[in-house]
């Protein structure tokens, strides 16, 4: 290829441009079929978590021990996905009410 200035409608322009849009087409097919991945949430680690409610990470620990948090462990590290905290909240959650 050389460095000279080509016209829109040039057959190499054409051939780019055509292939460009059959591949952008190719991948728009591809991300309508991706399924969402576990991956797409958020991982927190104990010290977050722990920062986020207000709670000791012996507190979390309890939590895991005795099966109220759901968590994975990575080796050495702890980590919780962000649905699952919203999830453990929300099961406690009570709505106020008068007499």
């Amino acid at each position: 290829m050389s460095n000279e200035i080509r016209e829109k409608d040039h057959e190499w322009v054409k051939a780019f441009h055509s292939n460009f849009d059959r591949l952008l087409a190719q991948l728009e097919k591809l991300l309508e079929k991706r399924q969402p991945s576990a991956y797409d949430d958020e991982l927190l680690t104990d010290k977050e978590v722990a920062y986020l409610l207000k709670v000791s990470r012996r507190t979390l620990q309890d939590y895991r021990n005795n099966g109220i948090l759901p968590y994975t462990q990575v080796g050495g590290k702890i980590l919780y996905r962000a649905s699952d905290i919203e999830k453990t909240l929300m099961k406690g959650y009570k709505e106020a009410y008068r007499k």
